[in-house]
């Protein structure tokens, strides 16, 4: 049986939909976004630093379908917290659009035009990066804002300071990950979880679980599927990627969770060794992610990304 793709409110009253395809590189992007469009998803999320912003434009024009009826997301690079207002121009350029759903800050770090990553009280700060967001809002080009790869900690330190509540908070989470405690704040802040690579790009440590495998079989799905599933159930918004047709349609396809489901899922990161991020390539030898520590981040990661 498979589950019904819904959609979520935003803390401004503006409808997401649950289910999103995130083209990553510039690889095959154009036809990739073109078959999600084609298959009925209708929120497509990118950045640019993926540099894929003009492919994707071009996809959405491919398809026909009214720019309205698209939910689009693009982000704030870490190198343009100093240009805020010239780099959602160049991405809406490149894009070929006049405005964006939703402009996510991609991450807290800010870097210098030199290439230097900036501690968290150089400025500009997250906080006044989030400020100069804030005013993106009045001039028509962007729907909603809101963060990306943001903690408790993180979000503790901004929104003291915010006039306008992020509208969501775009993470990493999958059942080895699942961001119970940073997934709790959000809500009573008001704050929509996101969650990108819901799949864990593709790490056998999950696609290959056990329990999983034997609710797909029980469902007659895949094992995506039934991940699709249990984030429909809890009500997190995700953004899968894919370039393969076949994926795009399976993903788009959640089957549906019951409670019992939901909790043997939820219960799958307690085994030794399995709670822990799986963007290896993000955490450095020296425990530090784009430049900042996992203390700076507020995470709660040792070396490799396993939790602590």
């Amino acid at each position: 049986m498979t589950a019904s793709v819904s959609s979520s409110k935003l803390n401004n009253g503006v409808s997401i939909p649950s289910i999103g395809a995130g083209p990553g590189g510039a690889d095959d992007v154009r036809q990739m976004v073109e078959d999600a469009l084609k298959i009925g998803y209708r929120h497509i999320d990118t950045a640019w630093a993926y540099q894929n912003e003009e492919y994707v434009g071009q996809a959405i024009r491919n398809s026909g379908i009214p720019r309205e009826e698209i939910y689009l997301v693009t982000k704030l690079a870490q190198l343009h917290h100093v240009i805020v207002q010239e780099a959602l121009d160049i991405s809406l350029k490149r894009l070929g659009v006049d405005y964006v759903d939703l402009y996510l800050m991609h991450w807290p770090q800010a870097i210098d035009a030199n290439g230097k990553v900036l501690a968290p009280d150089q400025s500009p700060t997250f906080v006044e990066t989030w400020q100069a967001m804030e005013k993106l809002l009045d001039t028509g080009k962007v729907k909603s804002i809101g963060v990306s790869n943001f903690s408790i900690k993180t979000l503790d330190i901004l929104l003291p300071h915010v006039k306008i509540v992020p509208a969501v908070n775009q993470v990493e989470i999958h059942p080895l990950l699942p961001q119970f405690g940073l997934r709790e704040y959000c809500t009573k802040k008001g704050i929509l979880v996101t969650a990108y690579s819901p799949l864990g790009q593709a790490h056998p440590d999950l696609l290959q679980n056990d329990v999983l495998k034997q609710l797909a079989a029980r469902k007659s799905g895949t094992v995506a599927q039934v991940i699709m599933g249990w984030f429909i159930k809890k009500g997190i918004v995700v953004i899968p990627k894919s370039g393969n047709p076949v994926r795009l349609q399976e993903n788009f396809s959640p089957v549906e969770i019951t409670d019992e489901d939901e909790a043997q899922i939820d219960a799958i990161h307690k085994a030794p060794g399995l709670h822990r991020s799986l963007l290896t390539k993000y955490h450095n030898p020296d425990g530090s992610v784009f430049g900042w520590s996992y203390e700076w981040l507020g995470w709660p990661y040792k070396k490799g990304g396993v939790i602590s």
